[in-house]
């Protein structure tokens, strides 16, 4: 009887051995599980009205300097753009000036190459805010959106990231050419960790 108790211990010391060591070194591996990019986008009303649109950001972490785009490509737009309004979430607490919102035509990036805009559209931007406090971001180009081939983009350019992280959703409307009201063209949901 004397020999099974030697035999397990003996046992559950080997283990011990190889068992701590196998924990603290691959501790550092789990560490970084938080970074791991999901494909994957959750949205709260998925009806037939929402549209989900394209969108780029330099930077996601809360507090840094980003860059963001919001794209415009020709499937999203059916007609020439008169005017395109873009609503802010009331969370997004971001200071906005019209210097740091431009309208561009861009080159949407992928694996080879980088988002990039190729020719600065001329426009008048107008920043307002509602009695609800919702911000909105009225873009009036000198020339319409022509409804061709060629992508557009929203710039927000070197803004400081929000505070708090989250999603955001943003909501475009457009005012096609020949029309007086404006209509839905889609939604970017926009995520800061």
């Amino acid at each position: 009887m004397l020999k099974k108790t030697k035999k397990v211990t003996l046992k559950f010391i080997n283990f011990r051995f190889f068992l701590i060591p196998l924990i603290l070194f691959s501790t550092p591996l789990f560490s970084n599980i938080q970074n791991a990019k999901a494909g994957l986008e959750f949205q709260w009303d998925q009806n037939s009205n929402y549209r989900r649109l394209k969108w780029f950001q330099k930077e996601e972490k809360k507090r840094f300097r980003n860059t963001i785009y919001f794209f415009l490509r020709p499937s999203d737009r059916k007609n020439d753009l008169l005017k395109i309004n873009l609503a802010i979430p009331e969370t997004f607490k971001v200071t906005l000036n019209q210097e740091k919102i431009t309208l561009c035509k861009v080159r949407i990036g992928g694996f080879e190459e980088r988002t990039k805009c190729l020719e600065d559209i001329p426009a008048d931007i107008e920043i307002t805010t509602d009695e609800s406090s919702l911000r909105k971001i009225n873009i009036f180009p000198y020339q319409p959106i022509p409804s061709s081939k060629e992508s557009y983009a929203i710039v927000f350019k070197r803004i400081t990231n929000p505070k708090r992280s989250g999603l955001y959703q943003f909501h475009s409307y457009g005012q096609p050419k020949g029309q007086s009201v404006s209509s839905y063209l889609g939604s970017w949901t926009i995520l800061i960790d």
